[in-house]
């Protein structure tokens, strides 16, 4: 089966979804399981270019394609000094003799056209071996300012098609960007593209800020400020940069997260010494209280249909996670490990949840399943801290900080295998991430 799909983009940020392609069509697949890995070659000639000016977009979009793709480790580029012949015209057929000689198995091609400020860019897929096209191509159409976003939503269907999971580089992480030395570091909240391009500031470096969460659409975060002199959580749309306060009561609040559906927020608070967790409904600003007790409850994460809850607590003496239902009830500890646990995220597919670890003077990023078994250490270091999932699930975000006078925190990722740990690259130094969605 064939199909052909267009997509049109005509405003800024308002891509249309396109249908997925056939699995039926598609011969070639990478199976990704928790073993060792070989990469798919992969080759892409340069997109060519039509129009005065279309070749310099046509060699960044290309770029930065090879660039999603080879980065999440399950992909090898095959160099264009090894190629045999290029591709001059998109229509032209393919040779595949000369792309199977070079061990190529799966071929990117595509055209990028200039229209005064509007681009358009096509692409295809070719099963090398088998000798077939994995559907006719698809094309977006944008203004030439969201190019990169184009080349990541041609990333995101390349990933789509030979892996069967949805792919996650045209989405955004916002983190604190921290400058100056460690006894006196300036932080600011700061929002990127996935891969740290198109970095911006949220926020001036004049109060402390923290835990910065995406809403599901990805249009608004909330976080924690010191700007009042005690921790108080804030929403703030990213566009337009316009905040409130969630809660002007007195008493800290802290460590906010969205629900599912984006109408409510649940943080900790705390009040005449007591932290426990509350839900805040964001319309009305009414708050439920779902924990009580002498303990410190925090970090609080929905499961992705917002049934239940995970969160940090010292209930048993020292940090461990507890899962619960999202209306309240008696919660369930899950982590039964040697050390403590904290910052536990669920996982966008339900099945996961992210922690980190404190043993034996190490930190570590982890997975459990939802149910506490299953615990894999992912990574180990002097401080690694705060995990965010990946729009499919597939790979976590974290920081790490060095030790020392002079030690600094930095992003880095690690796909939930383990493998392909690499640092995420910041203007400043970087820590607490959170991923958004898939942007739409």
């Amino acid at each position: 089966m064939k199909l052909f799909v267009k997509i049109a983009f005509v405003a800024l940020m308002g891509f249309a979804v396109y249908a997925p392609l056939s699995p039926l069509a598609a011969p070639l697949r990478i199976e990704i399981t928790e073993g060792v890995i070989e990469p798919m070659p992969i080759a892409a000639p340069k997109f060519v270019g039509r129009g005065n000016g279309a070749g310099r977009y046509a060699n960044e979009i290309t770029q930065v394609i090879m660039d999603d793709l080879t980065g999440s480790g399950l992909f090898r580029e095959i160099p264009a000094s090894a190629h045999i012949s290029g591709i001059d015209n998109f229509d032209a057929p393919i040779q595949f003799s000369d792309w199977k000689s070079i061990n190529a198995q799966a071929l990117i091609t595509g055209a990028v056209a200039l229209n005064g400020d509007q681009i358009t860019v096509k692409f295809r897929l070719f099963d090398v071996f088998a000798q077939s096209d994995l559907g006719e191509g698809l094309q977006f159409v944008a203004t030439k300012g969201s190019w990169r976003r184009m080349a990541h939503k041609v990333a995101d269907a390349v990933y789509a098609r030979l892996t069967g999971e949805t792919g996650y580089f045209d989405s955004r992480v916002v983190y604190i960007s921290e400058e100056g030395p460690k006894n006196a570091r300036q932080k600011r909240l700061a929002i990127m593209d996935y891969d740290g391009a198109n970095n911006r500031f949220l926020t001036d470096a004049n109060s402390i800020v923290l835990a910065p969460r995406f809403s599901p659409n990805a249009k608004e975060i909330v976080y924690t400020s010191y700007e009042t002199g005690m921790p108080k959580v804030f929403l703030m749309n990213v566009d337009t940069l316009k905040r409130r306060s969630l809660d002007e009561q007195p008493g800290m609040t802290f460590a906010p997260r969205f629900s599912p559906d984006g109408s409510r927020v649940i943080l900790s608070l705390t009040e005449r010494g007591n932290t426990d967790i509350y839900i805040i409904e964001l319309a009305t600003g009414q708050k439920t209280r779902l924990t009580s007790g002498a303990s410190i409850e925090t970090a609080p994460s929905f499961s992705p249909d917002g049934s239940q809850i995970v969160f940090e607590s010292d209930r048993g003496g020292k940090q461990q996670i507890y899962v619960m239902p999202a209306t309240g009830g008696t919660p369930k500890r899950i982590s039964f490990g040697k050390g403590s646990y904290g910052t536990p995220v669920w996982s966008p597919r339900g099945d996961s949840i992210a922690f980190t670890k404190i043993s034996g003077g190490r930190f570590h990023i982890g997975v459990m399943r939802t149910d506490g078994s299953n615990e894999r250490l992912l990574t180990a270091s002097f401080l690694d801290e705060g995990p965010t999932w990946s729009p499919n699930g597939r790979v976590i975000m974290f920081f790490r900080e060095t030790a020392g006078a002079r030690g600094a925190p930095s992003l880095y990722s690690v796909d939930i295998t383990g493998r392909n740990l690499k640092q995420v690259k910041t203007p400043n130094f970087g820590s607490d991430p959170a991923w958004s969605r898939l942007l739409k």
